[in-house]
């Protein structure tokens, strides 16, 4: 790791290229039977929602690794709080690591030190055992001064245990076990048990010009705009958007039936390529300084670059790429930073972070969002008819695939609630406890599909986005008050003409925006039909295949209407 100049107490970490993402292939649920971990696939079918380790296969595993692992190097202790210590929403794990960069980063994205240790007492915690797999002397040259094991790497859950053991790997995503493997993998496994939901959203509080304030929850993939929509600055006058979280939502029913939200995480582990000071501004004033970038270019002035930072970037000032290539240019046909490269800074830096944001008893949710990233076909948004019909859009989530997972190219990927890496549990189960949350006397949020990624004929995007999200936020929230700016469709409810705010958008194609092209979505059911059947078989509820069936039936109509 590197210190840079421009940004204050910063630094820059390269790791070996072949530790630079999620290692989903080699991360797996443990659990004595197979059907607790993951859905059984049709035969012949590999599946696709988890994977499943034997306790015994584990423990062989661990034997394997982990004896004189550490050798040579120092290990940390890290007691840690996912949520604001002390809060009844918030659960406690310690990390033991070899990694002065794990050690960095998890005290910039939990709530790190001893006064955890006096609010956890003699209580119970979440055990997380991690180690880069490369004790000294080293028995191969270090690429870019970087520790990792990758023909050794694993990074599995056991829920039975409360157990997180991590090995080889030095990248965020597997090494950060507060992150994805605690407050997603075991998190949900707890939620499961005592009635809650541990889920992969953003929290953004919305106060429009009448001074009413909302707070939503909204799921999508990695790079499908999630941090972008957290600090969204406003294009329309008169709206504050409040950051509370950009990743991780806990969500309780309190004892009015109303659903809150903590974001258990203390930080943002954000992907730089494509932000910059007109993208997110907030996202780069958040990480002026305490920020650690990792896999990002340098430049000669002692700062830092990706793509999408050539207009604040001095044309004099040369560019070293994340792979160590000096003087970098376009024209190398490599890109300066990777795909994935990060940067992880303080939540509390963020110039519009919720007050609320550390609230020990969560902020209240009007409504969750699901969204990909869908090229064609999907409209800019449209609502559920019902709590049943919102799991069913959850679980019917697709996305191109992103560089924050190993999997290469622009393939359309089924991703449910996105949270298809992040099961702890099987998703057939998960699934009905999605729904076994409608109950008498709770205040439902209302659920919405949103795709800002829609695209022309000539591949160009059909909606601005970034800032001009708060137009299609707006109207979410004219919903949650109960306005009646909503018609029905085949899939949801949409927009009633002239109720989404569209003034300055002069070339918008309102009509394209909402077009449901009847061959789209009968292909669409098609591939629905398929995936349950293939990924859940046995294991999905009856209702998710009831609302697919009517999807079906209304289908069939589509043509006359639209």
């Amino acid at each position: 790791m590197s210190l840079t100049v421009s940004f204050l107490l910063s630094w820059l970490a390269r790791t070996d290229p072949a530790d630079v993402a999620r290692v989903e292939s080699r991360t797996f649920v443990v659990t004595k039977r197979k059907q607790e971990a993951i859905p059984t696939p049709k035969s012949g079918i590999r599946g696709t929602l988890g994977n499943w380790m034997s306790m015994e296969q584990w423990k062989a595993a661990i034997q394997e690794r982990f004896p004189g692992c550490m050798t040579g190097r120092t290990m940390y202790v890290i007691p840690y709080s996912m949520g604001p210590v002390g809060s009844p929403l918030s659960k406690i794990g310690i990390e033991l690591t070899d990694s002065p960069y794990v050690a960095a980063s998890m005290r910039v994205m939990t709530r790190m030190g001893s006064d955890v240790l006096d609010v956890l007492g003699n209580g119970e915690f979440t055990k997380c055992l991690h180690s880069v797999g490369s004790p000294l002397p080293l028995s191969r040259p270090l690429v870019n001064n970087w520790p990792c094991n990758p023909d050794k790497t694993i990074v599995t859950q056991c829920p039975e245990t409360n157990e997180i053991v991590s090995f080889g790997s030095g990248y965020g995503g597997n090494s950060l076990l507060g992150k994805k493997a605690f407050a997603l993998r075991i998190g949900s496994t707890i939620a499961r048990k005592e009635g809650w939901l541990a889920e992969h959203m953003l929290i953004v509080g919305i106060t429009n010009p009448q001074g009413v304030k909302r707070y939503i929850a909204a799921a999508f993939p990695s790079a499908c705009g999630k941090t972008n929509l957290a600090m969204l600055t406003s294009t329309l006058p008169g709206y504050k958007v409040e950051c509370v979280g950009d990743d991780i939502a806990w969500m309780r029913f309190d004892k009015n039936g109303v659903l809150r939200a903590i974001n258990p995480e203390n930080g943002f582990f954000g992907v730089a390529p494509g932000t910059n000071m007109e993208t997110n501004p907030n996202a780069m004033k958040t990480c002026e300084k305490n920020t650690i970038f990792t896999n990002v270019a340098k430049t000669s002035d002692g700062g830092v670059f990706w793509e999408g930072m050539e207009k604040e970037v001095s044309p004099d000032v040369s560019i070293t790429s994340w792979l160590g290539e000096e003087k970098w240019t376009k024209s190398s046909g490599r890109s300066a930073a990777h795909p994935n490269s990060r940067f992880c800074c303080p939540a509390s830096q963020c110039p519009t972070i919720d007050p609320d944001w550390e609230s020990a008893d969560g902020v209240p949710i009007s409504a969750i969002l699901f969204g990909g990233r869908r090229p064609y076909g999907v409209p800019l948004v449209y609502e559920s008819f019902s709590w049943r019909h919102g799991v069913f859009i959850g679980a019917s989530v697709s996305s191109e695939a992103t560089a924050a997972a190993e999997f290469k190219g622009r393939v359309i990927m089924h991703d449910p609630f996105a949270m298809r890496p992040f099961f702890g549990y099987n998703a057939g189960h998960y699934l009905e406890h999605w729904l076994s949350m409608e109950k008498p006397g709770r205040k439902l949020p209302k659920i919405f599909h949103v795709n800002w990624f829609r695209k022309n004929a000539k591949g160009g995007y059909l909606w601005p986005g970034f800032g001009d999200n708060i137009r299609v936020l707006d109207w979410i929230l004219k919903r949650c008050e109960g306005e009646a700016v909503a018609q029905p469709s085949p899939i949801g409810l949409l927009p009633k003409p002239g109720s989404l705010n569209t003034d300055g958008l002069n070339d918008l194609d309102f009509n394209e925006l909402f077009n449901l092209p009847q061959r789209f979505w009968q292909d669409e059911v098609k591939d629905l039909e398929t995936y349950f059947s293939e990924q859940f078989g046995d294991d999905l509820p009856n209702k998710i295949l009831a609302e697919l069936q009517d999807l079906k039936k209304r289908i069939s109509h589509l043509g006359s209407d639209y």
